[in-house]
């Protein structure tokens, strides 16, 4: 994972845990390296879903992107001057590298119209093509030397991890849950209203730097794992998945930093055979879009199961009010209503007439006679609420918005659905005290159009 000196441990260019390599066992743990993986890519991958919660909720996704992009230079300039592949070298290097590119992307958007989207994609080309260029700049001068294996940092590469590197990670995830810990509540202000914040004298910009500290740790950190190229996605992943799920901020912390646990741990042992990084990122990619398809309320099913309630309810009160008004010349009494009749009224398609029908039905809503259709007492007290509601918005639009008549039919039939309880209320109370309505409250007003 991180390289000290090439003369000390043996580098591949592929990403790959090899068979061979899963069986070697460290003097300190007793792991096997496919196990040291393992476990260093999950501690990763929990501090990636933490620290990225707090990017995603602050939309500042691309930022992890960028810092993973901008360290490259550092890390080859950083080889470039100590001529070793030391962690603490490379990691001081990516830093200020990093910290390079988050001042470049500070200047542009202040002293320029430039967005910050825009001035954070300037300043990865920039830095990342720069890095490309460094990096084979190092290679050839230093061919077959120290140089060998900095382009893992691209892609990543675990397959070199000793406890040293354990103890590094644990070191590291235990530092950042212990900053979120510690600073939850200012980091909770800040990433949902630093406005606020800053009006009540908080010091949001070192609170924001904190934040954006603790991503440009864990990225770099990273590096050796996933590379790179793929660093933003251990970033990103973990809390989006977990904010399909959750809108509460502390479930969502230990949901992110458990899902890029799991994601990493699951990715590792998947990728035998395969590029390491790569998988672990494909891995959380699969998990993403399950939770987008299965998650309740923000899934993709959950809504089309929503939406599809939501036109059925539309459905059966424009069936009730279609009742009421055919009904309405017979009132108070009920009388038959054909099948043809109903169709006709609202061209109905055959199949979503019959269905409505048959739900109503069991609802207790309508009857059937033969071929004909007749509202229940329970039908008829709603078909009536239903007509209420639609001709109160009519009255309302046509006197307080001036549409015409002849328009308000459709603007209601649109709104009329979706309002809630309460502003039906006030508007019948408003109506009501205007002396638009039926004196008595439970009398359904003419409709003001032509029917």
């Amino acid at each position: 994972m991180f390289p000290t000196d090439v003369h000390q441990r043996s580098t591949t260019t592929t990403g790959r845990i090899t068979p061979s390599q899963t069986h070697d066992h460290s003097t300190m743990t007793g792991l096997t390296l496919s196990d040291k993986v393992t476990l260093g890519a999950a501690l990763l991958g929990g501090a990636a879903g933490v620290v990225g919660s707090f990017a995603v909720l602050r939309r500042r996704s691309l930022m992890g992107d960028m810092l993973a992009h901008a360290s490259l230079p550092g890390v080859c300039l950083a080889f470039a001057i100590t001529e070793s592949r030391n962690l603490v070298g490379l990691s001081i290097g990516a830093l200020v590298s990093g910290l390079a590119a988050i001042t470049l992307v500070t200047l542009v958007t202040r002293l320029t119209r430039t967005k910050e989207d825009a001035a954070i994609g300037i300043a990865l080309s920039a830095f990342f093509g720069l890095g490309i260029v460094l990096l084979s700049a190092v290679t050839r001068s230093r061919a077959g030397g120290n140089s060998a294996g900095l382009n893992s940092y691209l892609l990543g590469e675990p397959g070199n991890m000793v406890d040293s590197d354990l103890w590094l990670l644990s070191a590291v995830g235990a530092t950042v849950l212990g900053v979120v810990l510690l600073l939850y509540k200012e980091f909770k202000l800040v990433a949902f209203d630093p406005q606020f914040a800053r009006s009540q004298g908080w010091p949001t910009l070192a609170i924001d730097l904190g934040m954006m500290a603790a991503v440009a740790v864990v990225t770099i950190i990273g590096l050796p794992i996933v590379g790179v190229i793929l660093m933003a996605a251990m970033i990103i992943l973990p809390a989006a998945t977990a904010r399909l799920w959750t809108n509460r901020l502390n479930v969502l912390l230990a949901a992110a930093g458990a899902i890029g646990a799991g994601s990493a741990a699951l990715g590792v042992r998947l990728s035998r055979g395969l590029p390491t990084g790569p998988t672990i990122v494909l891995t959380g990619t699969a998990l993403f879009l399950l939770s987008l398809l299965l998650a309740p309320g923000r899934g993709v099913l959950a809504r089309i199961v929503a939406e599809t309630q939501l036109r059925l309810r539309i459905g059966r009160e424009n069936l009730l009010r279609s009742f009421y008004e055919l009904n309405e010349p017979a009132l108070p009494g009920t009388r038959l209503i054909a099948y043809d009749e109903l169709r006709a009224d609202r061209h109905w398609q055959p199949w979503l007439l019959r269905w409505l029908l048959e739900q109503s039905i069991r609802r207790g809503l309508i009857e059937r006679r033969r071929d004909s259709y007749q509202l229940s007492p329970l039908g008829t007290r709603r078909a009536a609420e239903a007509a209420k509601t639609h001709r109160m918005w009519e009255i309302y639009m046509m006197e307080f918005a001036g549409s015409a008549a002849d328009h308000v039919d459709r603007s209601a039939d649109t709104v009329e659905h979706l309002l809630p309880e309460g502003v039906v209320a006030a508007l019948e109370q408003r109506l009501a005290a205007e002396g638009r309505l039926p004196a008595i409250a439970a009398d359904v007003p003419a409709s003001p159009h032509a029917m």
